[in-house]
């Protein structure tokens, strides 16, 4: 998921001046940046399913969200009085989108490959940047997405026996994506700084903490699920969010979306090397055709 308190950052379509400062140190830093956050996010998500045995999916997926929303509230101290209600609605629906984004992508690497798992959640946001840009180009980039998904498939005998549970979850993580950026968006203009997704990290921990507790019980308070969990927390959210706050000054919007179209790529290297998940030459090629449809996406979008 997906950083972005989830194992990866959502593509936005931006200004169509796609690595035209490539030779810039500057821009070079700010690829950097971007490639080690997305990096720290498919690796904490390899991670946390190394917890799952332990504390479960739900379990995991309550201390990795807990411990972000308690690190953003201490870091942001947000700011709660002084908002309409319709900005609470905004705030809190923005909550809801990340719970469901995290909960569901946790239920999905728990039952299928992390790199199949990402690559179907990238579908959500990769359809909205189609929906959004309404451009024919955009419709030849969505054909070349459901290519990949299919091969995808094929790859590995049939969705069915991929696991139908794990790729709806999947499914409904990226649904849970493109919603997360429209809030997203509509929270950052009616909250300052980093105050709307310090409130959304705490209505996701309020959804994510009972069912965790539920499935997981006292096994969520032995200190060395604790430390995992914390370590899942930094590494998916916390150390992502600073890397791309910081690429973010340096990098047009749409090179930085550009670079996190990567992720499903990115999510297959570290299932291979933490959680020995093997790919096929298919496989392979599957992913490697909803990257290029996620960054094709992007930059028509951007235009």
């Amino acid at each position: 998921m997906t950083s972005t308190a989830h194992t990866s950052s959502p593509p936005t379509a931006a200004t169509p001046a796609v690595l035209r400062d490539a030779a810039g140190r500057g821009t070079l830093g700010g690829v950097g940046l971007v490639l080690a956050g997305a990096v720290t996010v498919q690796f904490g998500s390899a991670v946390a399913a190394l917890l799952f045995p332990r504390a479960g999916a739900l379990g995991t997926v309550a201390l990795r969200v807990a411990f972000a929303a308690v690190l953003l509230l201490v870091v942001t101290r947000p700011r709660l009085r002084g908002h309409p209600r319709a900005d609470w609605a905004v705030a809190v629906g923005y909550g809801l989108a990340l719970g469901g984004m995290n909960i569901l992508f946790y239920q999905a690497i728990d039952r299928i490959p992390l790199g199949a798992a990402v690559t179907l959640e990238v579908l959500g946001p990769l359809l909205l940047s189609v929906v959004a840009s309404r451009r024919a180009a955009s419709l030849l980039w969505a054909g070349l997405a459901l290519t990949g998904v299919f091969l995808l498939g094929q790859g590995q005998g049939g969705f069915g026996r991929l696991g139908a549970v794990g790729v709806a979850c999947a499914l409904g993580a990226g649904a849970m994506w493109a919603a997360y950026i429209v809030f997203s968006a509509r929270a950052g203009a009616r909250f300052p700084r980093l105050d709307a997704l310090a409130i959304a990290m705490t209505v996701a921990m309020l959804v994510s903490l009972p069912l965790g507790i539920g499935a997981a019980g006292g096994t969520l308070l032995e200190p060395g699920v604790l430390a995992l969990g914390l370590a899942i927390a930094v590494m998916s959210s916390g150390v992502p969010y600073a890397l791309e706050l910081l690429a973010l000054r340096r990098l047009p919007a749409a090179t930085f979306a550009v670079l996190t179209s990567l992720s499903p790529a990115l999510a297959a290297l570290a299932g291979y090397l933490v959680l020995d998940q093997g790919l096929s030459p298919l496989q392979c090629a599957a992913i490697a055709l909803v990257v290029a449809a996620s960054a094709g996406a992007v930059r028509t979008g951007g235009r």
